[in-house]
């Protein structure tokens, strides 16, 4: 006879997810973290610049080092918000490549698309709000996918990687930069205190906004760590799977190839 009660339980736990440490329904949680990203476009450059004290761009052009894009190629910015690597993309592909920006948050989109018009980038970039679950494009059109700061607030990761893979090209390549797990323990019981403590006040001064930062300190707990996100990037398909720890693991450079 089966057990109705673990039936029960398991329909309950497919039909749930994490958004930070809280436990909701799966549509909630896309609700909710639209709430955050809505709230926080505006600042969400300088809130960067200032929660990494300007680091983060360093790993973002080690992201782009190692993503091995060239003049003529076809790239998906996934995630990408203000547009940081979309901007560094548009020029390496040239007038004969094209990116694609993207955003399931319109309002991180228009602040992304405002900031590259201002600064000239126009003829190569296209902008479209999509969901990473479910993505728009056709199979086998991209050479190179990179999703920054954002995997962990998607809902389904798994379907998400899956989506990835389909719209890579063989020989194409995933790059996913996240916060992750520091791999010296003071240095995580000093991330621990900055993220949980100072990050949410840095928040409510700057952005007037502490939920949401807390909020992302939260998500970054719940983020798969270093060696779990490798192996769903393997389930997903991806080979030659490899991840670099920056900043003593704090973030994390995963790639995979899709052969």
């Amino acid at each position: 006879m089966m057990d109705t009660s673990v039936q029960t339980n398991s329909a309950v736990e497919s039909e749930t997810t994490h958004f930070g440490f809280e436990t909701v329904a799966k549509d909630e949680k896309v609700a909710k973290v639209a709430e955050v990203f809505h709230s926080v476009a505006a600042k969400y450059d300088i809130m960067n610049d200032l929660m990494s004290g300007g680091v983060h761009r360093l790993w973002k052009r080690f992201t782009i080092d190692c993503s091995g894009v060239r003049p003529g190629q076809r790239i998906l910015d996934l995630g990408g918000g203000t547009g940081d690597l979309t901007a560094k993309f548009s020029r390496i592909v040239g007038e004969k490549g094209h990116v694609v920006l993207a955003d399931i948050n319109n309002s991180m989109l228009n602040v992304g698309r405002d900031k590259l018009r201002d600064s000239g980038i126009v003829g190569n970039v296209h902008y479209v709000q999509a969901n990473a679950e479910e993505l728009p494009f056709p199979d086998n059109y991209f050479d190179c996918i990179t999703i920054s700061f954002c995997l962990r607030n998607v809902t389904d990761k798994d379907q998400a990687l899956r989506s990835m893979y389909r719209v890579l090209k063989p020989g194409g390549r995933l790059l996913v930069l996240e916060f992750s797990k520091p791999v010296l323990e003071p240095l995580s019981k000093v991330y621990d205190a900055y993220s949980f403590h100072l990050l949410p006040k840095m928040g409510e001064l700057i952005a007037n906004d502490a939920d949401s930062y807390r909020y992302l300190a939260e998500s970054i707990r719940m983020h798969p760590n270093q060696e779990t996100l490798e192996g769903m990037m393997q389930e997903a398909g991806f080979e030659n799977t490899k991840y670099f720890n920056l900043t003593g693991g704090i973030v994390a450079l995963h790639r995979g190839y899709k052969f």
